[in-house]
């Protein structure tokens, strides 16, 4: 591969740098799920899925709402959020 110099090669840095924190996103609701699943069961089915979910969802619409929202609770929330569509693709909507 040939090698960039200039405005490019700072674009692609930026890009995977990044590409890298999505990744530890990723692995943060691959733990968050993991947690889950020693307090609770997996998704039953398509509507349980959609509802755990949608809790999910409601929890972060909750702390949007605030004059002042807390940037922990909104990741914290987000992550959760991630952590259940992972489950819901696994264990629900598996083909």
């Amino acid at each position: 591969m040939g090698r960039t110099v200039g405005f490019w090669s700072q674009a692609v840095s930026d890009e995977d740098k990044r590409l890298e924190e999505y990744d530890l996103v990723a692995l943060e609701a691959s733990a968050e799920l993991r947690r889950a699943r020693r307090f609770h069961a997996p998704m039953r089915g398509t509507h349980e899925g959609y509802a755990v979910i949608l809790e999910e969802l409601d929890e972060l619409w909750d702390e949007v709402k605030k004059k002042h929202p807390d940037q922990t609770r909104l990741r914290e929330e987000a992550i959760q959020i991630a952590a259940m569509a992972l489950a819901f693709a696994e264990e629900v909507a598996h083909p």
